[in-house]
């Protein structure tokens, strides 16, 4: 079985990265058009002579206090995420708490990275290391300039040259077909609305602690001002979570064939899965947009009820049937 379609793959995530992109902005002001319009549905009303309420909806007010905001809405979102773009390279870091490792202090990983780089003809990629017992590795960054290889000190230590040149070759592989640049894009788009959400949480409560606890008219009135947006941020975050099904469980898959047709040694990278699978690291990452750069992510080993779950909002396959496929080849 030959390592094929990476092209089609390349294409595919060139468009999903773009897809991505578009919806940004569409949510973005989708979700401030239906703050307005939930304001305006709130905004009160009277009551006839006859004790009938008459409410005040004025869909032009709606639509006018919309176009007015929409610059700024644009204009603070976009250098947001433009920052964030620029800065994934931090943020991920920060994330999983990994350092730059040097050829010096790890010689045997640098030489397993450059010989498969030398043979699938790509250029070297920065590699990092976390200090973690336990085994995990992914791969990040948006072009030559950022794309970074990630290992925990466990896999190193754990793994022999043929099981890690599988690893390795795996992570490649996503960074060769823009595996990384689309997962990139859906952190930065998925992190800054959990930020909103959880910002307009925190004004929430803070409203409900210092602004009267709903005493007065006022208070209230902030309260339901804050609550309409929260609504809305938890709205337009529930659609990012779902661009994350956009992403396919395909590409595993296909970093999979294209680690094991690196290091020539399908069984190698099967015996590797086999033992992360066993000892996942990383764990204490708390970010899961960043949890799912991993080759094998922590949760999806959990037993019991949470495992059925985590393998519905799952971005990667079974880990079990990845295995399968390998010893096949």
């Amino acid at each position: 079985m030959r390592y094929v379609g990476m092209q089609t793959q390349i294409q595919r995530n060139n468009r999903m990265s773009v897809l991505l992109l578009l919806m940004f902005p569409i949510i973005i002001l989708a979700t401030v058009y239906m703050f307005f319009f939930i304001l305006g549905m709130l905004g009160g009303g009277y009551y006839d002579a006859y004790g009938n309420w008459i409410s005040s909806f004025d869909i032009d007010e709606v639509n006018h206090e919309f176009i007015t905001i929409i610059p700024w809405v644009i204009l603070i979102v976009g250098v947001w995420f433009l920052i964030a773009y620029k800065y994934n390279t931090w943020i991920v870091s920060k994330a999983v708490g990994s350092r730059p490792l040097t050829r010096k202090e790890n010689p045997r990983v640098y030489n397993i990275v450059e010989n498969l780089c030398i043979a699938c003809g790509m250029d070297m990629p920065m590699i990092n290391v976390v200090d973690d017992p336990q085994l995990n590795a992914f791969a990040s960054g948006i072009n030559k300039k950022t794309y970074t290889v990630t290992v925990t000190t466990g896999l190193c230590e754990r793994l022999n040259d043929a099981e890690l040149a599988g690893v390795l070759g795996h992570e490649l592989t996503h960074i060769r077909n823009n595996d990384t640049r689309l997962l990139i894009t859906s952190i930065v788009f998925v992190g800054i609305i959990s930020t909103i959400v959880s910002l307009v949480f925190r004004m929430i409560w803070r409203v409900g602690i210092y602004g009267g606890r709903g005493r007065n008219k006022n208070g209230v009135s902030i309260i339901v001002v804050m609550l309409v947006g929260l609504v809305c941020a938890a709205i337009a975050y529930f659609f990012t979570l779902v661009t994350r099904f956009a992403i396919s469980r395909k590409r595993e898959y296909m970093a999979d064939a294209g680690g094991a047709e690196l290091s020539g040694d399908p069984m190698a990278l099967a015996s590797a899965l086999r033992k992360i699978s066993n000892a996942p690291g990383l764990a204490d990452c708390e970010r899961e947009d960043v949890a799912q750069l991993f080759i094998i992510h922590p949760k999806d080993m959990q037993e019991g009820i949470m495992s059925f779950f985590n393998s519905l909002f799952s971005t990667h396959p079974d880990t079990r049937k990845r295995i399968e496929i390998l010893e096949q080849f």
